[in-house]
């Protein structure tokens, strides 16, 4: 079955050693009209319930939050992913993702209850529940009628998961766990209507999952609100079990399979919060946009002012860039889904399979856009100066709501070292080939370097180019460090670090070349210009990244000669041939930002 799949899709993290063509990744501008009915729908939906009443999540009514997720659930929204026979709407993998985008820009409250209720709160039971299970829990949760929430962590047992103290014992009888431990950091506590809960059985080496219905008679008691930095009507509270009794049918897939449960779970969120960031930089930048054209100083609209038209062309690019990787990565998610599910999987193994293949890439998106809508809504502060920091404006709470996004679903630390650490166990494992073309990278470094510049006269050919020479800048330095340290790199946490942000950067570059070249086949060059540019000056500061990030890890693991010949090799593969004018590549974008009033792309 493996083969059939593997001939025409690609695998995870391959994206690194095989070329990609702009033909073969999908685009936002490929959405189906089904799937642009459907974002109109939930943007509808976003302006109207969420961002016109955005006032009442700054005020932490939970309540208003609560009632948001009902009408959520009436829409359909809940259910995208859960499949017909339980309730849901049974649609693929980009349309979750889709939905999950478009839903999370106004609010990080609102975002955050439908995170965790659709994603950690339903999928754990339609992915790994039994038939009862799901036929009994699914429909619920899919309609909105039950919400659910997710029991992970614990005071001493946050990034390391399967460290959980919480302890479930059988009963003499054999009918049911008695379940007894401290949980924190609960989203949707306060109105959910099951847990699923993960402790320990006996001394198991791993944790085990649970459903656990939400009876404060049976033993559960909620701790108060917490009072958070943002998020502020999302409902975050501590849950304590104390001999609370769930009956044996109410495990969750195996004894000891929890803390697969968990992980799998959070590959599928770690994507889906990548997307939940996104609409949020629309609307960030669409703001600051509209503010910079009324605003003006020195009788002149401030938009005018080119400091301030380099923070919307960089917010608009980042932007941008994080659709094109995210929405690449989604499709290729949902075809490896679809490929199993032809061979003959089911759908729960398709879908788990399908998402972990592609976990490398989940890493990636979630790293790469939760640090760009943070850094978006810093800039949209700025642009709107001291009014940005007052809550009369929308800015200082994107600013407060989007800091959560680089710790939940695993650390942004956490998912930088998992990246390449996956990549280097998938190349142990056969599945993605490293090793030959790191040795061509280092024949490379030893032989004589061609001094021929290529003809670059094609759109794209120079950037392409550079995409190629940056993969064996990651390539030299990851490979040069596994050399040296062999299976002690995991140790060597700050290389990992440096190694990831490379891996980063050429994911986020190239799928924003790919998809603009794609768009230029369709619209031509003229009707392109702005995202032509936004390709261009993405690529731009990413080679910046590279260069930066390459030189810290050779400096921190090579010497002599070595680390003279990779230093050689970093600014041969960092290169530019014709650097591009950054200050027009920005003016295009501010352009059309201004004109557009908002986001344009």
């Amino acid at each position: 079955m493996e083969t059939a799949i593997e001939k025409d899709v690609t695998r995870g993290g391959q994206f690194l050693t095989k070329e990609t063509r702009s033909e073969d990744i999908f685009t936002p501008e490929d959405f189906t009209e089904e799937q642009r009915m459907m974002r109109d729908s939930v943007k509808e939906f976003t302006d109207k319930e969420l961002w016109a009443q955005k006032e009442k999540f700054e005020k932490k009514d939970y309540g208003y939050t609560e009632a948001s997720m009902r009408k959520a659930g009436e829409m359909g929204f809940l259910g995208v992913s859960v499949p017909e026979a339980y309730g849901g709407l049974g649609l693929g993998f980009v349309d979750t993702v889709l939905v999950c985008d478009y839903i999370s820009g106004a609010t990080g409250s609102f975002s955050t209850a439908f995170g965790a209720h659709t994603g950690i709160g339903t999928m754990p039971i339609t992915l790994y529940g039994t038939e009862e299970q799901k036929k009994k829990y699914v429909p619920k949760l899919a309609s909105g009628e039950w919400f659910g929430a997710y029991c992970l962590t614990e005071p001493g047992a946050g990034s390391d998961a399967n460290s959980g103290k919480t302890k479930a014992v059988l009963s003499a009888d054999g009918k049911y766990y008695s379940i007894t431990g401290q949980k924190m950091w609960i989203s949707n506590a306060g109105f959910c209507s099951l847990f699923i809960v993960f402790a320990r059985i006996e001394d198991d080496k791993n944790i085990t999952g649970f459903i656990v219905e939400n009876d404060l008679s049976n033993g559960i008691t909620l701790g108060e609100e917490e009072h958070k930095l943002g998020i502020r009507a999302s409902s975050t509270r501590q849950v304590f079990f104390n001999e609370t009794k769930v009956p044996v049918e109410n495990m969750l897939s195996e004894r000891g399979n929890g803390f697969k449960i968990a992980m799998n779970a959070l590959n599928v969120g770690r994507i889906k919060l990548g997307a939940a960031c996104l609409d949020a930089q629309r609307r960030i930048t669409s703001e600051a946009a509209k503010y910079a054209n009324d605003r003006v100083q020195f009788n002149t609209p401030i938009a005018s002012f080119g400091a301030i038209r380099a923070k919307l062309a960089e917010m608009a690019a980042n932007c941008y860039a994080g659709e094109s990787a995210t929405y690449r990565a989604a499709h290729d998610i949902q075809t490896r889904i679809e490929a199993r599910e032809a061979a003959g999987a089911g759908h729960q193994e398709a879908e788990l399979k399908g998402v972990e293949e592609y976990a490398i890439e989940c890493s990636i998106i979630k790293v790469a856009v939760s640090e760009d809508v943070q850094n978006c809504a810093d800039e949209g502060i700025q642009i709107f100066g001291g009014m940005g920091f007052s809550e009369d404006t929308p800015m200082e709470s994107a600013w407060r709501d989007a800091r959560i996004s680089r710790i939940y679903e695993g650390t942004n630390e956490i998912n930088r070292m998992l990246s390449v650490g996956m990549l280097i166990k998938k190349a142990m494992k056969g599945h993605v080939d490293l090793l030959g073309p790191a040795m061509k990278v280092q024949e490379e470094l030893m032989g004589i370097p061609d001094f021929n510049t290529p003809d670059f006269a094609e759109l794209f050919s120079e950037e392409k180019e550079i995409i190629a020479k940056l993969k064996k800048t990651f390539l030299m330095v990851a490979g040069g460090a596994v050399q040296k340290y062999g299976p002690e790199l995991d140790s060597h946490q700050q290389l990992l670090m440096a190694a990831a942000d490379i891996l980063i950067e050429i994911y986020l570059a190239e799928s924003t070349i790919l998809r603009t070249e794609k768009l230029v086949k369709s619209v031509g060059k003229d009707a392109a210009e702005g995202q032509i540019a936004a390709a261009q000056l993405y690529l731009y500061k990413a080679v910046d990244i590279v260069q930066s990030k390459g030189k810290e890890g050779i400096a921190s693991f090579a010497e002599g000669d070595e680390q003279r010949i990779m230093m050689m090799g970093l600014r041969r593969f960092t290169k530019y041939a014709n650097m591009p004018n950054v200050v027009a590549l920005r003016e295009t974008i501010a352009q059309k930002v201004v004109s557009a009033n908002g986001y344009p792309f």
